[in-house]
């Protein structure tokens, strides 16, 4: 049975530079992700919430 994913605009996730730390951040529905490049940390934000069952649509938004 395949799985159903509720959608999730890009636009939710926040990203940010971290102080006193190389990369960025994104911060979504109470999870935390890390990236290199605010890409990177889209991505894996993505990923952790496939987990929970949305899927992300949309871009990248612009780090804050």
């Amino acid at each position: 049975m395949k799985k159903i994913f509720r959608k999730l605009s890009g636009g939710r996730v926040s990203i940010f530079k971290i102080e006193n730390r190389r990369g960025y951040a994104a911060l979504c529905m109470q999870n935390l992700t890390e990236g290199r490049s605010p890409v990177q940390a889209f991505q894996r934000m993505a990923k952790a919430l496939k987990r929970k069952g949305y899927e992300l649509t949309g871009k990248v938004p612009r780090p804050r």
